[in-house]
């Protein structure tokens, strides 16, 4: 439990160190006195990183083992948000995230062959789910913690602490830290022109995209919605959106019996459809209603990811299958966590950020339009 714990804990600063600017933007978008759009591609900055990081992460740890890789992730990402605390540069802070994003990316695919190594078989499923709590606990506490550390010091001062915090973790992983002795696998390049002719590729990777999208994207770019367009005290924003994503711990369960009573296309689409209207109603509405739709759309979609990981599972490729993961997760990451945010943060910055949220939760229901598409096992069908 000792291992299994310290490499939630390093997925833990690794996801917090990804999010955090999220709450901190409407102090940061002052300070650096830059519009909505430019705010929004801060946040592209990292998630591009991020992509380029999962898609090369398994020839960095083919050389360098993924004990040595997660050590690299941690420590490039502690220096990556130190160079950004320290720069007032808008182009130095863009590459700061950029870094800091490919290092990011570098730990996911080495921290769970570490914990598969560590885990007995008969246990490796409880343990990837223990695992999976370092995200949601990154949700919920990123807001509430740049709230009580805003009251003693800068913007700059959060991500100091946290990028020593992701050093100090990486250093006792290189004096403690167990597991993770052995090299990765580099990606086949005839698999992955394969797949890229796999009109289900292209497919998974539209629902991803709108899959992370409506979870992270939205989380992104929210708190600077609230705050910029609904004149929201940012303590109160923050506040929502760290309660709006404390019963995500709960509700991920109840998606896996849907799932289990519906099937992978009738949950799916049920997702996109009820998310893209709560997605659409805060853009519409205000006061308290906005605020319920604001608990309710994490909720839902957070259901997207028991379903979309049991689709990729059941694909018909078997080319595709064995790379699926690799590729459309990392590629779902940068549109829906970097390409949507920048959008919203474009059409915000145009005084249209309201219709921003209306239109992507426009492009959520024709998702649900689109699950008809799939290819699945017979199975499935």
């Amino acid at each position: 439990m000792g291992p299994l714990f310290f490499l939630v804990g390093i997925f833990f600063i690794n996801f917090l160190s990804r999010i955090i600017l999220s709450p901190l933007m409407p102090t940061m978008e002052k300070d650096l006195k830059i519009g909505h759009d430019q705010a929004g591609f801060l946040f592209f900055f990292t998630s591009f990183g991020y992509f380029i990081g999962m898609l090369t992460s398994g020839f960095i740890s083919s050389r360098l083992q993924h004990r040595k890789t997660i050590i690299l992730s941690s420590f490039a990402m502690g220096g990556a948000l130190l160079s950004v605390s320290f720069c007032n540069n808008l182009w130095g802070i863009r590459l700061g995230l950029l870094i800091m994003g490919m290092a990011a990316g570098f730990y996911l695919p080495s921290g769970i062959e570490t914990l598969t190594e560590l885990v007995p078989p008969w246990h490796l499923g409880r343990a990837l789910a223990i695992h999976e709590i370092a995200p949601n606990l990154g949700f919920i506490l990123a807001p509430m913690l740049v709230e009580f550390l805003l009251k003693w010091g800068s913007w700059q001062k959060v991500l100091t602490l946290t990028g020593m915090i992701s050093l100090g973790m990486g250093l006792i992983f290189f004096l403690c830290g167990k597991g993770g002795n052995f090299s990765g696998e580099a990606p086949n390049l005839k698999i992955i022109k394969n797949i890229l002719r796999e009109p289900t590729f292209w497919v998974m990777v539209f629902f991803f995209s709108l899959g992370v999208g409506s979870t992270a994207g939205v989380y992104l770019i929210l708190p600077l919605y609230l705050v910029a367009e609904k004149g929201m005290d940012h303590t109160l924003a923050n506040t929502f959106l760290a309660l709006s994503r404390i019963a995500i711990l709960v509700i991920i369960f109840l998606a896996g019996w849907v799932i289990d009573r519906l099937g992978v296309k009738k949950t799916l689409k049920a997702v996109f459809f009820t998310t893209g209207l709560a997605t659409a109603m805060i853009g519409i509405l205000s006061g308290t209603w906005m605020v319920g739709f604001i608990f309710l759309q994490p909720l839902l979609a957070a259901c997207f990811f028991p379903a979309g990981f049991v689709a990729l599972s059941k694909i018909k490729s078997p080319d595709l299958k064995k790379v699926a993961v690799s590729f459309t997760v990392p590629t779902g990451y940068f549109i829906g966590g970097g390409a949507v945010t920048a959008g919203l943060g474009i059409l915000g910055e145009a005084g249209l950020f309201s219709v921003g949220f209306i239109l992507f939760g426009g492009l959520l229901c024709v998702g649900g339009l689109l699950t008809k598409y799939l290819a699945l096992t017979e199975r499935e069908k």
